[in-house]
């Protein structure tokens, strides 16, 4: 099943770097970007987190909320988020619940090894909890820019 601008985006519940429970629906009255991203501390990864991080003013400008997901743990999101400055919460999801609800947990292809993995996708969600706009061709140097146009 793929999800589609217009549909219900999926609830969740998950603690971020910092242990605190975050919920989609707590958020409703703003817009989500909600990001999945491989890794923590790689470069794409990197450069896209700090390209957010340092558009945050026109983002939440926009009435726009980010927040990252990886399947990373909690360690590993707090020393990226504290190495990096980031604003906003990174949520774990290693019993890859989140991935999979959005679909982004699917098969990769790299250096001929075929293995299972968080393939780079974000979903802008409304205020009504509903999927505005999904990017698949993240440019991670100017990911901000794509939100907001």
């Amino acid at each position: 099943m793929s999800l589609e601008p217009g549909q219900p985006a999926p609830d969740f519940t998950a603690q971020d770097q910092d242990g605190n429970t975050v919920s989609l629906h707590d958020l409703r009255g703003q817009k989500v970007a909600l990001y999945f991203y491989p890794k923590d501390d790689t470069p794409g990864c990197t450069a896209q987190a700090c390209n957010l991080r340092d558009h945050q003013e026109e983002l939440r400008a926009s009435n726009i909320k980010v927040i990252g997901v990886s399947i990373d743990g909690e360690a590993a999101h707090k020393k990226f988020a504290l190495k990096y400055d980031l604003p906003f919460p990174l949520l774990v999801d290693t019993d890859k619940t989140i991935v999979q609800a959005y679909g982004v947990w699917q098969e990769k292809k790299n250096y001929g090894k075929t293995y299972m993995g968080t393939v780079r996708t974000t979903f802008l969600i409304d205020e009504n909890g509903l999927i505005e706009k999904i990017i698949k061709k993240v440019d991670t140097k100017e990911h901000a820019a794509q939100l907001l146009k």
